[in-house]
């Protein structure tokens, strides 16, 4: 537990990516089996274990401290862990920590309710550090900034392979994956997928920049629309139909009719998921209520109905098409579609253009017809995992803007936890009854400034509070907030009825008056049509 604290703690204050591969890389290389296997299912999502993790917590703690101080300790710091961690009372004689595979033992063996038990005989051996990195363990989200994808990057880096070559068994494997170590280090076999369908690494794109255009050959590549769902692949084999997210992530749950599908294929083609009713694209809200379900009802099913436009075939019939070039691939895919007709799916249409000025109007009106951009992909490229530079472009439409006014704040986590970083922004409506103006949120964000415009902002927030929700500040209506975002659609979430998708704080405007921030008008304004 000690070496697993350590690392986890030295996870949560690097900020590099190098850094962390780093820790995670020399954690793994000297841990010991099968603790390291249980400290990458943790930071991957894979750690099997079912608790009620704050009713526990919240039952420990009501014997050890005043509710009343561990509710404010806990509004102040934000974080759960941490604050049981720091309040724990420390036990008169400690022994050293267990280690990690026992804990973790101890729980997959333990009932319900004995639970609560373990949790607490760990806690009481433990230091501060320990306790944190336990609870984050127990609690599956050790939100420290390693991607599922930074830690397979670092087991790859124990032999000296490629992240690709992990990705491409790893659905193949359980926790503590004492297999996937052995072949790794050189003392075993490769994990054998068998007959499992496994994500295979996807082919990425990088944002088409300025500096690129010279350099390209309109003949050298076909354009597709980029549509606004989730880029998924969906692997079937042996009567066995999954669908991955671009993680890797088995998000096969909640989509079981693409499952029913592809029940008699034997296929991994990469595609966008939507929702399409009468033969348009609904909004990404819509297909975001079917996400993160590990089952759905019957009235979700037919609400919102799921569809596949596929891209890219990858494996058909057992061969491997990868290493063929787009166009051969694209040749390929249309065969297969013709030839099969898989339910729920159709192919993305390939756009013809003579010139990119040409595609550059099509692109223009990208926004007018409700889709996210466009796709360019090299003809001759093989699929390659990752984002190799100068194969696959996307050319988004441009973002749009608003000015909005801040309503709340809410401390951050992690690091942010003592700054209020996470704001809910309004536009203005005429109140019903009246001639007065009143604010209606239309989004949250916490991202696109920089540490000092932070200080900056918490520093204003503290002085300008009305009310306090716990953890949340509401803010007098002075600050107006440039906010950038991809779009806006209809949702019941907010009282305006509407949503912004990727909203970002673009400048902070504290030159501009709040009155002359954006009106709900104009927001309603920039809702896209539905997209065929």
């Amino acid at each position: 537990m000690r070496a697993f604290a350590e690392v986890l703690d030295g996870l949560s204050t690097t900020q590099s990516r190098i850094g962390k591969l780093a820790l995670l890389s020399a954690y793994l290389r000297h841990a010991p089996d099968p603790d390291r296997g249980w400290a990458l299912a943790a930071l991957t999502d894979g750690l099997p274990l079912r608790i009620a993790f704050r009713r526990i917590l919240s039952d420990l703690m009501a014997q050890r401290a005043d509710p009343v101080l561990f509710k404010i300790s806990r509004d102040f710091v934000g974080d759960t862990a941490e604050t049981v961690s720091l309040m724990w009372p420390v036990a008169p004689y400690v022994d050293a920590p267990p280690r990690l595979s026992d804990v973790v033992g101890q729980l997959l063996a333990a009932k319900p309710s004995e639970q609560a038990g373990i949790i607490a005989r760990v806690l009481d051996r433990c230091n501060a550090r320990e306790r944190w990195a336990f609870l984050k363990l127990v609690g599956g989200a050790p939100r420290v900034g390693v991607s599922a994808r930074l830690a397979k990057t670092a087991v790859a880096e124990l032999g000296d392979r490629d992240v690709s070559d992990v990705e491409e068994v790893w659905h193949a494997l359980e926790p503590p994956y004492l297999d996937l170590f052995r072949w790794i280090e050189g003392t075993g076999e490769r994990p054998d997928p068998g007959i499992v369908p496994v994500f295979r690494p996807m082919m990425l794109a990088h944002p088409v920049e300025e500096a690129d255009w010279p350099g390209l050959d309109p003949n050298d590549f076909a354009a597709e629309w980029k549509w606004d769902g989730i880029r998924v692949q969906v692997a079937a084999k042996g009567g066995d139909v999954r669908l991955y997210s671009r993680t890797g992530d088995d998000i096969s749950g909640a989509f079981p009719e693409i499952r029913s599908a592809f029940a008699h294929a034997d296929v991994v083609a990469d595609g966008e998921l939507l929702v399409v009713r009468q033969g348009s694209v609904a909004a990404f809200n819509d297909l975001q209520q079917r996400l993160n379900r590990k089952t759905v009802a019957v009235k979700m099913l037919r609400d919102h109905p799921a569809h596949l436009r596929l891209y890219d075939l990858l494996f058909a019939d057992g061969e491997d098409l990868r290493p063929l070039p787009f166009a051969d691939r694209r040749r390929r895919l249309e065969d297969w579609h013709a030839r099969e007709r898989p339910l729920l799916t159709d192919l993305s249409v390939l756009i013809p253009f003579a010139s990119f000025a040409e595609l550059e109007e099509l692109w223009r009106g990208a926004r007018q017809a409700g889709i996210e951009g466009l796709m360019l992909k090299r003809r001759a490229s093989a699929y390659l995992a990752g984002r190799p530079k100068g194969h696959w472009f996307k050319w988004k439409r441009a973002a749009l803007t608003l000015d909005c006014v801040l309503m709340y704040a809410q401390r951050g986590s992690g690091k942010r936890s003592s700054l209020y970083s996470d704001f809910t922004f309004g536009v203005w409506r005429p109140r019903v009854g009246s001639n007065e103006q009143e604010l209606v949120p239309v989004g949250k964000a916490y991202s696109g400034f920089t540490d000092a415009e932070l200080r900056e902002l918490d520093r204003f927030i503290r002085a300008n509070t009305t009310e306090t929700f716990g953890p949340v500040r509401a803010v007098q209506p002075k600050l107006v907030l440039e906010i950038a975002f991809d779009a806006v659609q209809l949702s019941a979430r907010h009282k305006s009825g509407v949503a912004m998708r990727f909203p970002r704080v673009h400048r902070i405007r504290w030159d501009k008056p709040p009155e002359e921030a954006d009106t709900l008008d104009a927001t309603l304004a920039l809702i896209d049509r539905p997209a065929a």
